[in-house]
C-alpha cells in the first residue's frame, strides 16, 4: 500500500510539471519569449532535463519517503530543498550540452508553479486525510488540554488524527500570555492556567489532559491542586519528559494522576557514583527481598554489577516473582541466588551467612502492619526483634563490611507493637557500636506509596467500586515516599556509613489523609461526598494521629546531600541490650499479649499508649516542634 501511494504521488507530481510546462510552453511560442526561435523539441528536452535532475534530488533527498499525513516544516523544506538543486543543476548541464535554453523567466514560472503544486498537493492530502478519519472516529469525549507547548500540539494532533481516539478537543489553557485567544488547529487557547475553573463552568467538558512533561514536581503538583476543585471532570497527566521518551505513541503514555503529583515536593534523586563503590564486585545479600522494599532494593543493586546477589525471603511466592524478574531482564549476566529461610532460624541464618559470606547486608524483613501486630505481638517481638538480633550476631560473626536495617518513622515515639519492636531493632545496632568490625546503621523514612498495605491502593480500590472511602480519622497525617525514592535512600546511606548512623530523610511536609482522599476522587471525575462519601472508622489499635522522623530532643546533623541527616543517639551497651532482650524473653515465654506489651513499656521509655499521644490533639493535628527539621 505504501509503495503505491508513492507511485501515485510520483505520477500526480509528473502530471503537474507536464501540465506547466505544455502551458508555459505554448504560451512561449505564442509570445516568442524563447532566447531561441523556440522550437517544441527543444523545449521538450529543456523541460526532460529540468524532470530528471529535480527528480534525482527528491530521491536524493527521500521526499517521497515521508509519510505526508505527519508532515512538519522539515518535510516541506525538504522537498524545497530538493527543488532548489535539482534547478541548480539543470541550469549547469542544460549552458553545457543543451543548443537552446529556457529563458530565465520561463523557467522560474514553471519551476514556481511546480512547487506549488507539489507543495499543494501534499497539504491537501494531509487535510483530507486529518477530515476523513476524524469523520470515522468517534471522537465522544470532550477534553481541554493544559498546556499549549509542543506536546501539547503534539497531542492535538495525534488525538485529531487517530480514527481510535476517543477525545474531542474542544480548548487550550496556557499561561504565555502571547497564545491567549489565538487558535492552534483550529483550537483555542482560552485562558491560563489559574482561569480553568472560571471558563469551564460554561463548556461540556468531560476530561483534562495536563500535556506539560517539562514541569517539575512542585509545578505539577502545583497545577493539579488547582484542577483538584473541579467537579465530574477527570485529570489525566503526561509523564515525564524522560518517561516520554521511552515510549511511544504520545496517546498511550496518559496516565491516572498518581499520589506521587501530590506530595508537593520534588523526588529525591541521589547520586549513584558512591554506591557503585561498596557495591560493584560484592556480594550482597537482602532479607525479605520479594517484599516491596526489598524487591527494588534488588532491581537497583543488580544496576552496580554486584558479584552475588542473595534473595533471603520466608515467602516463596514474592521470591519466585523476583528472581524471574531479574533472571528475565539479566540472565547468565547475573549470579542470582534465592533462599527461603525465616530470619527467626538461628541455625538457618548462620548456614546462609556461612554459605554466602555476604559482604553488604540489607535488613528488610519484618512485620509491619500495625493492628496486625497489635492482636500478635509475640510475631512482632519474634519476628522483628529477635530475628534482627540473629542477623546482626551472624552479620558479626562472618565480618560483613556493612549493615543496613530498614527502619521506620513509626519507631520514633512509638504507639504500636510494631512501632517499639522497630525502636528496638535500632537499639540492637546501636549497642554493636565499638564492638564490631562491621558498619551497622539503620535507615528510617514514612508511608512508601504502593507498598503492600499502603493505604493508596485501597483507596484506588475503594473509588474503583464506587466507594465509600474509608479513613480511620479524618485528622491524620503521614509522611510519604515513594518505592523508588526510598531504596535510593538505603542505598546511598550505605555509602555514607561510617559507624552505627541512624540516617533520616527530610520527607518534606506531611499529608492530611483526608485531602489526599478528596484529591483523589475529584481527580477521577467525581465529586466527594456527592458522588462517593468518605466514611470515618475510628483510629484503629496502635495507631496515632501523626508520625515523627526525629526523637524530641535529638540532635540531628546533615550529610553532604542536603535531603539526609544523621540523628545522634545516646549509646546502649551490650550488657543494656541484653537486659531488655531478657525481659522480652520471659514475656514471650509467658504467651500473654498483656505481658508482651508491659514488658515493651520497660524496655522501650519512648514507648507510649495511642491515646495519650492522640488525646491532646484537636482538630488540626500538630507535629510536636521538637520532631521537626530544623
Amino acid at each position: 500500500m505504501n509503495h503505491l501511494r508513492k507511485q501515485i504521488l510520483f505520477l500526480c507530481d509528473s502530471l503537474i510539471l507536464i501540465v506547466f510546462s505544455t502551458f508555459f510552453s505554448w504560451f512561449s511560442l505564442r509570445y516568442n519569449l524563447t532566447d531561441a526561435v523556440g522550437q517544441s523539441v527543444q523545449l521538450i528536452q529543456n523541460f526532460a532535463l529540468l524532470y530528471a535532475c529535480t527528480v534525482l534530488f527528491q530521491l536524493l533527498f527521500r521526499t517521497y519517503d515521508s509519510l505526508w499525513r505527519y508532515a512538519e516544516s522539515k518535510e516541506y523544506l525538504s522537498l524545497l530543498m530538493a527543488a532548489f538543486c535539482g534547478f541548480f543543476l539543470y541550469e549547469v548541464l542544460s549552458r553545457i550540452f543543451l543548443q537552446s535554453i529556457i529563458s530565465f523567466m520561463l523557467l522560474t514560472c514553471v519551476a514556481s508553479l511546480w512547487v506549488l503544486g507539489m507543495l499543494l498537493l501534499r497539504f491537501a492530502y494531509r487535510v483530507y486525510r486529518s477530515r476523513v478519519l476524524f469523520s470515522k472516529g468517534s471522537h465522544q469525549i470532550p477534553v481541554a488540554i493544559v498546556g499549549a507547548g509542543a506536546a501539547g500540539v503534539q497531542l492535538l494532533d495525534e488525538l485529531q488524527s487517530n480514527p481510535d481516539s476517543r477525545y474531542s478537543v474542544q480548548c487550550f489553557f496556557d499561561d504565555d500570555l502571547g497564545k491567549l485567544g489565538k487558535r492552534i488547529h483550529g483550537v483555542e487557547v482560552k485562558g491560563t492556567i489559574s482561569q480553568v475553573q472560571e471558563r469551564l463552568r460554561a463548556m461540556d467538558i468531560q476530561e483534562i489532559i495536563v500535556a506539560i512533561p517539562s514541569a517539575g514536581e512542585n509545578r505539577r503538583h502545583e497545577i493539579l491542586q488547582k484542577l483538584s476543585g473541579l467537579e465530574r471532570i477527570k485529570i489525566s497527566v503526561l509523564p515525564s519528559t524522560l518517561d516520554m521518551i521511552r515510549q511511544k505513541p504520545m496517546r498511550s503514555q496518559l496516565r491516572e494522576v498518581r499520589i506521587e503529583d501530590l506530595l508537593g515536593r520534588e523526588p529525591v534523586y541521589l547520586d549513584p557514583a558512591p554506591v557503585d563503590a561498596y557495591l560493584s564486585g560484592k556480594t550482597v545479600l537482602v532479607t525479605g527481598g520479594g517484599g516491596s522494599i526489598g524487591s527494588e532494593l534488588c532491581r537497583q543493586i543488580v544496576k552496580h554489577d554486584p558479584k552475588e546477589l542473595v534473595i533471603v525471603d520466608i515467602y516463596e511466592n514474592n521470591a519466585y516473582d523476583i528472581q524471574q524478574e531479574l533472571l528475565y531482564q539479566y540472565g547468565g549476566r547475573l549470579n542470582l541466588k534465592v533462599e527461603i529461610a525465616s530470619i527467626r532460624d538461628r541455625r538457618r541464618m548462620r548456614q546462609i551467612f556461612a554459605t554466602y559470606r555476604p559482604d553488604v547486608v540489607f535488613h528488610a524483613a519484618a512485620h509491619k502492619h500495625v493492628p496486625l501486630m497489635e492482636n500478635s505481638p509475640q510475631e512482632a517481638i519474634r519476628n522483628n526483634v529477635f530475628g534482627t538480633l540473629n542477623l546482626v550476631r551472624a552479620a558479626d560473626e562472618f565480618c560483613v563490611q556493612k549493615f543496613l536495617l530498614i527502619s521506620t518513622d513509626k519507631a520514633v515515639n512509638p504507639t504500636s507493637v510494631m512501632g517499639a519492636s522497630k525502636r528496638l531493632c535500632e537499639m540492637i545496632l546501636q549497642s554493636m557500636k565499638g564492638h564490631s568490625g562491621t558498619d551497622f546503621v539503620a535507615v528510617r523514612f514514612g508511608n512508601v506509596l504502593g507498598s503492600n498495605g499502603s493505604v493508596v491502593p485501597l483507596f484506588q480500590r475503594q473509588i474503583a467500586a464506587g466507594g465509600p472511602i474509608t479513613v480511620t480519622d479524618k485528622r491524620i497525617i503521614r509522611y510519604f515516599m515513594t518505592i523508588p525514592e526510598a531504596a535510593q535512600l538505603v542505598l546511598q546511606t550505605g555509602a555514607m556509613a561510617r559507624k552505627n548512623e541512624l540516617f533520616v530523610l527530610n520527607m518534606g511536609q506531611p499529608v492530611k489523609i483526608l485531602d489526599l482522599a478528596e484529591n483523589m476522587i475529584r481527580l477521577s471525575g467525581y465529586v466527594p461526598y456527592r458522588d462517593i462519601d468518605i466514611v470515618e472508622t475510628g483510629l484503629r489499635p496502635g495507631e496515632k494521629l501523626y508520625e515523627e522522623l526525629l526523637i524530641a530532643s535529638r540532635d540531628i546533623e546533615q550529610t553532604e546531600n542536603s535531603q539526609i541527616f544523621i540523628e545522634r543517639q545516646p549509646a546502649i551497651t551490650p550488657g543494656e541490650l541484653r537486659e531488655k532482650l531478657e525481659i522480652l524473653q520471659e514475656a514471650l515465654e509467658k504467651d500473654d499479649s498483656s505481658c508482651i506489651r508491659e514488658a515493651l513499656h520497660r524496655v522501650v521509655p519512648t514507648f507510649h499508649e495511642p491515646e495519650e499521644v492522640n488525646c491532646g490533639q484537636g482538630a488540626e493535628v500538630r507535629i510536636p516542634q521538637q520532631a521537626a527539621f530544623r
